[in-house]
């Protein structure tokens, strides 16, 4: 699947220039300058596209940074209808077996997208950073090869200048520029040696196309950091979804296990499958299977559901016990009575 893009810094219109924003629109009040963090927002920021990537999109040659801000703007509209769910689920939940299996269904969903989220963020993470770690030393040996043939070739000329300016008589002299020289060229044909290999293992034609790949390694690490953050964010909403989860739970502790169960399972696929649809709105090709069936396992994990099934299980057998015990006393009783 593909990884997820870095989230670079903002760019503010001006106060100035756009004094008249609000004009005709839905945006009121003033520009604000500050970051979305200094905002107190949870929402990643947008980056900066520029003339040449929107021109680029208008001709139909799809642009990184456009690309980016999508997947952003998708993350952000995700992550507010997800926060505004839980928040709702919590502030009127009545305490009867269908509202409680319903609101803990639609926690479980929350949790879910907020599992599909973080572990498409590892991926990311897992290949940028691969990336980085294979370019980053190849970048450092490039600029260590280059510094040396610069100053081998500088010693080199100088020694020539040297030598062109040394009388002819001056036999041991001559020679020992001679061989130093020839040393110098030797090293230096195997430093460019050396260069052009590690330019064609980072598919680069010449000096040239290493400045792109310099500028590709210094994206992936603002990519990283940008993705540690939203990794962080996500964590902590996935916290606070599973302290909601874990409350309802205790709400519904004094009910009939096996009702609760029952009705849970009566709404989870649906509750499921609209979390799914969900994410496949919000990624769109992106979206990876694999990873949701994976985050699936997570939820299931998290919500230790099999114990709680082995729970229930427990819980009617020995119902079933009681009741069995039950009719056995009631026909001892009945059977006494009659004798």
């Amino acid at each position: 699947m593909p990884p997820i893009f870095p989230y670079s810094a903002v760019s503010f219109p001006t106060a100035d220039s756009n004094s008249s924003l609000t004009v005709g629109t839905e945006i009121t009040g003033h520009i604000d300058h500050r970051s979305h963090a200094d905002r107190g927002l949870t929402e990643q920021p947008t980056i900066h596209e520029g003339v040449v990537a929107r021109a680029l999109e208008k001709k139909g040659v799809i642009s990184d940074r456009c690309e980016i801000n999508r997947q952003i703007k998708a993350d952000n509209a995700l992550l507010r209808e997800l926060k505004a769910t839980v928040k709702k689920l919590m502030q009127a939940v009545k305490n009867t077996v269908p509202a409680i299996a319903e609101a803990l269904e639609k926690l479980r969903s929350s949790i879910l997208i907020f599992s599909y989220q973080l572990r498409y963020i590892g991926v990311g993470k897992n290949r940028m950073g691969k990336r980085v770690d294979a370019v980053k030393p190849e970048l450092e040996r490039y600029a260590s090869l280059v510094q040396q043939i610069k100053e081998k070739s500088k010693e080199r000329r100088n020694l020539l200048a040297e030598k062109k300016e040394t009388p002819f008589y001056l036999i041991p002299k001559l020679h020992d520029l001679t061989h130093r020289i020839t040393e110098l060229t030797e090293e230096i044909e195997e430093l460019k040696t050396e260069k052009d290999f590690l330019l064609r293992s980072l598919d680069c034609a010449d000096d040239a196309g290493i400045s792109e790949v310099k500028k590709e390694i210094a994206t992936l690490e603002g990519a990283l950091q940008k993705l540690s953050e939203q990794e962080e964010k996500y964590s902590a909403e996935l916290d606070e979804a599973l302290k909601q989860y874990a409350e309802l739970k205790e709400q519904g502790a004094g009910m009939d296990a096996a009702e609760l169960m029952d009705a849970r399972l009566a709404v989870r696929e649906e509750k499921e499958r609209s979390a799914v649809d969900r994410v496949k709105a919000a990624y769109g090709e992106k979206y990876d299977p694999m990873l949701m069936h994976d985050s699936k396992r997570d939820v299931a994990n998290l919500l230790h559901e099999e114990s709680d099934t082995r729970s229930v299980r427990e819980f009617i057998r020995r119902k079933q016990q009681q009741q069995s015990q039950q009719k056995q006393n009631k026909k001892k009783n009945r059977d006494s009575w009659e004798r």
